[in-house]
């Protein structure tokens, strides 16, 4: 099962207000989801972005693959760059 962490579309029309969850790839976008681990605000001056970093890095070290927008949210809020180092510091202590 590919799982990944992408963005669900809610709010009201042309009020978009998205929700970043783990799911199976295969569900459909605004479908059934594994957890919820944060929100996105793009109406908000600037972007309100709230990620839960434990489930997040959490679910990457198990595999889950962030698509592209969700990896530019983890930029924004410095979590790409903690998982990297994570990664790397685990690969030398192994």
């Amino acid at each position: 099962m590919a799982v990944r962490i992408r963005l669900k579309r809610m709010g009201a029309k042309k009020r978009p207000f998205y929700r970043i969850v783990v799911a199976d790839s295969r569900s459909p976008r605004d479908g059934r989801f594994i957890e919820e681990i944060g929100y996105y605000n793009p109406l908000t001056d600037p972007a309100e972005i709230k990620i839960n970093e434990e489930k997040a890095l959490d679910w990457m070290r198990k595999g889950a693959q962030p698509t592209e927008s969700v990896k530019q949210l983890f930029k924004t809020t410095g979590l790409l760059e903690k998982y990297k180092s994570q990664k790397t510091n685990t690969g030398k202590n192994s």
